[in-house]
């Protein structure tokens, strides 16, 4: 079992950045994939991104392509998702998770609580 703690959330106005962070405790993380997902009020979690174990592949929602970059250092035990040209319809809570490289929730095994970012217009 991989524990994930989310920081790096915030308040940002539209067109802003932030830059997410996963801090991983335990032996496997390096061997996991990793997924960001998002969920707002009312609507069902969606991914955002997925970096399989060594970083050779990553995966991108349309919504976020080419705005935001996952990655991940394995020696520090933390994935990142940098969020650049923030729109108001990214505002959700955004989670990481552990497990298999895939894009479902379903897939992961392992979550964080989650962070809060909110972009306003």
């Amino acid at each position: 079992q991989v524990q994930l703690v989310e920081s790096g959330g915030g308040l940002v106005q539209a067109g802003g950045s932030l830059r997410l962070s996963c801090a991983a405790s335990g032996r496997t993380f390096s061997f996991h994939a990793v997924g960001w997902f998002r969920q707002a009020p009312g609507k069902e979690r969606e991914i955002v991104a997925a970096i399989s174990w060594s970083g050779g592949s990553t995966y991108y929602a349309d919504s976020v392509k080419g705005r935001f970059t996952i990655s991940r250092d394995n020696a520090k035990n933390t994935a990142y998702l940098q969020m650049n040209s923030l729109k108001p319809e990214d505002t959700a809570v955004y989670y990481c998770a552990a497990g298999p490289y895939g894009f479902a929730a379903s897939e992961y095994d392992d979550w964080g609580q989650g962070t809060q970012v909110t972009v306003s217009s």
